[in-house]
């Protein structure tokens, strides 16, 4: 880095302090918001002896003539980050109460903000005085790795029994050489059998998944049979605390061989020599919540923080209320 500090920009700051604090999540590291947004993120930052105290990465979107402050595709949170503080919970209220003030001061004007944030924030106080909402969604998270047999003991008796059929009826193996175009195969064949769009595209994952290779913190998990026909896959990344269920996807034709459950307690196995829980990153939808609270995951809150500045944003969102709720 060139330059001296009062030089620096805002973004040359943070990526000092991403390289030097690991406690910085995967999904708010500058290399990730490189990846999911290139040249459309920026940072607002508070800084305290010298060093950064907190940060909030946003990634700004332009569509209609308007600007959103959005959460990029396959990526769980951003919003704000905090460093440790220690001390009396009052005092740290009304340190955050401040932190998130000077945070949210520094956004740029917008029309739209939406954010969600690491399961771990559970004070957005200071953003409601501000005039922001707040939605409750859920995640599901193993926090506790260290003993895997305990991790097989928790699955329902269902997931557990699919992972013997994968292995033994089916004789479901792991690819030794699995590719992401074959991953994204899997992944195109789930969302056509639910007759939806994929929400992401080849070149968004392609641009991750070189970002997270060169720094070690990816894998591809892709189970085929004794004929080499791919059943199931999934995309983990991870960071020191956890590892993320980024992508999954399976041959609909081959749904009932159980290997999407083998595929799963293949990829926590993996995590657990990595790091120390592991997240299914959500989901709000019933099937896929009961999927993934079957392997004995704990329902997580995470808060979905927004805020609408335009009138015509405000009327479109008080119109599809109203259809909602058949007015």
């Amino acid at each position: 880095m060139t330059g001296n500090l009062a030089e620096q920009t805002p973004i040359d700051l943070y990526r000092a302090h991403c390289a030097e604090d690991p406690s910085v999540p995967i999904f708010c590291q500058d290399w990730w918001l490189d990846a999911v947004a290139p040249d459309a993120w920026n940072v607002a930052l508070v800084k305290q002896s010298g060093r950064v105290q907190a940060a909030l990465p946003y990634v700004i979107q332009r569509r209609f003539g308007m600007r959103f402050i959005d959460q990029p595709a396959l990526t769980q949170f951003t919003g704000p980050w905090l460093a440790e503080r220690s001390g009396r919970e009052q005092n740290r209220l009304t340190a955050e109460k401040d932190i998130f003030y000077s945070l949210i001061d520094q956004l740029p004007d917008y029309d739209s903000f939406r954010q969600n944030w690491h399961h771990s924030l559970a004070n957005w106080l200071p953003f409601h005085w501000r005039g922001f909402s707040q939605t409750t969604r859920y995640t599901y998270r193993l926090t506790d790795l260290a003993d895997l047999d305990a991790v097989w003991k928790g699955f329902s008796s269902n997931i557990r029994s699919d992972v013997r059929k994968a292995e033994k009826r089916f004789e479901v193996r792991l690819r030794k050489e699995p590719t992401l175009d074959a991953l994204l195969a899997l992944a195109r064949k789930t969302f056509e059998r639910q007759g939806k769009l994929m929400p992401y595209t080849a070149n968004l994952v392609g641009r991750i998944n070189t970002a997270c290779a060169a720094r070690g913190q990816r894998r591809i998990f892709i189970a085929e049979d004794s004929q080499g026909r791919a059943h199931a896959g999934c995309y983990l990344v991870w960071d020191d605390q956890c590892a993320y269920y980024l992508i999954g996807g399976g041959d609909p034709e081959l749904r009932n061989s159980g290997a999407t459950s083998f595929v799963v307690w293949e990829a926590i196995r993996f995590a657990a020599g990595i790091s120390s829980s592991f997240d299914f990153e959500g989901s709000m939808l019933e099937p896929v919540e009961r999927f993934f609270r079957s392997f004995g995951a704990t329902q997580t809150q995470y808060f979905n923080v927004s805020r609408i500045n335009s009138r015509c944003l405000i009327a479109v969102h008080a119109l599809r209320s109203m259809r909602r709720l058949g007015r």
